[in-house]
């Protein structure tokens, strides 16, 4: 089991920066682009391309939130940890390489909704990161 993301596996934390590239704007990690989808203001969508991400994140609690982010936030986080994969072949291998351990994003920040704290939680993150691995094995 993997139970956090950090140190080794600090690769598979949405606060990693590297580029991805979501719904053509590129941000410096996941968190920014996470984070910017919140809003539906492009020009608000850009300022997260200059932000780090713990600086995303608390941006993205100040947007103007768009009226379906409940019923979307799961599939936007699943479609921007995709294209981090896809987008850095790297990562796909050292996620693959991690074979079928369980990854729990356990942190103490008390995120238990994509993660976990003390054992518990949702992990959603963790969950879409093995369903990533799982598509990666199969496309091979």
């Amino acid at each position: 089991m993997i139970d956090s993301f950090r140190d080794e596996f600090y690769f598979l934390s949405n606060f990693y920066e590297c580029p991805v590239t979501f719904d053509g704007i590129t941000y410096p990690s996941n968190e920014a682009a996470f984070q910017a989808q919140k809003t539906l203001d492009d020009a608000v969508k850009q300022r997260f391309t200059a932000m780090d991400p713990s600086a995303a994140k608390h941006a993205g609690r100040k947007v103007d939130l768009r009226k379906d982010w409940e019923d979307i936030k799961e599939e936007l986080m699943y479609q921007i940890c995709k294209a981090k994969f896809t987008q850095h072949p790297d990562l796909a291998q050292k996620l693959l390489n991690t074979g079928r351990e369980e990854l729990i994003e356990g942190n103490d920040w008390g995120d238990r909704t994509w993660g976990m704290v003390g054992g518990k939680g949702r992990n959603l993150l963790g969950k879409i990161l093995m369903r990533i691995r799982e598509e990666l094995k199969e496309t091979g």
